[in-house]
């Protein structure tokens, strides 16, 4: 098992924002987090990370406890983050953008890691000089994934990429998600609102309310579920 959540509890505050989370991912799947706003998605995100720290359960990486580690020790284990919201930094360029993933690489495969990104992202390539603030939306969630691709991660974690994005790149986006698994056998773990994608991409996946798990299956089966489908798929709103 990749990741292993056991009994995870996390707070906002007083706020308890994660109530005994069980979650796993395997190497190799994709596994979906669906919900609806303020269920706790991007909380058990960074909780991963270590920001909120869990206040108390396990969080394991490749049989390692990783719950108390500070989170540059988490990220140097192979975990990279897109987080919500892209954070790419603007004011560099496309290719500074990547050289900045690569902070914890072997620098030595820089060339061939570009390489391999702008054959993934080839907008990226027509872009590489350009400041990565003027970008479109669509072409900043490229960058904000090929940048955490970079560092060569074990696990890919992605925070939301289809928000706020035109329907054409949130096709691409999730087309992406797939050729990662196929083409170079990426583990990822997707939180994401847009349901009816994320399921289709998912080999398994989990329904969080309120902190908790309600429903877990493969991704065609919640795709199935009436539930599923009456909250988050049939005019639900997420």
């Amino acid at each position: 098992m990749m990741l292993q959540l056991s009994g995870l509890n996390a707070h906002y505050g007083h706020v308890h924002a994660l109530c005994g989370v069980d979650l796993s991912v395997q190497g190799g799947e994709i596994v979906t987090l669906i919900g609806a706003n303020g269920a706790g998605k991007s909380t058990l995100m960074m909780s991963i990370f270590g920001v909120p720290r869990a206040s108390s359960g396990r969080i394991l990486f490749e049989g390692e406890d990783i719950t108390a580690l500070p989170t540059h020790q988490i990220s140097h284990r192979g975990i990279a983050l897109v987080p919500e919201g892209r954070r790419i930094y603007p004011r560099m360029t496309v290719l500074e953008n990547l050289q900045m993933g690569t902070a914890k690489a072997d620098p030595t495969n820089f060339q061939a890691d570009l390489a391999r990104m702008e054959a993934l992202f080839p907008i990226l390539a027509d872009r590489r000089d350009q400041r990565a603030g003027t970008l479109s939306g669509g072409e900043q969630q490229m960058l904000a994934i090929a940048r955490a691709l970079m560092s060569r991660p074990k696990l890919l974690m992605l925070d939301e990429p289809s928000l706020g994005l035109a329907p054409l790149y949130i096709k691409k986006i999730f087309q992406i998600i797939r050729e990662l698994k196929r083409d170079f056998g990426m583990t990822v773990l997707l939180v994401e609102q847009n349901a009816n994608h994320a399921l289709k991409v998912a080999d398994r996946a989990y329904v969080l309310q309120h902190g908790r798990i309600v429903l877990s299956g493969t991704g065609a089966e919640l795709l199935a579920s009436p539930e599923v489908r009456a909250a988050y798929l049939d005019g639900g709103g997420h």
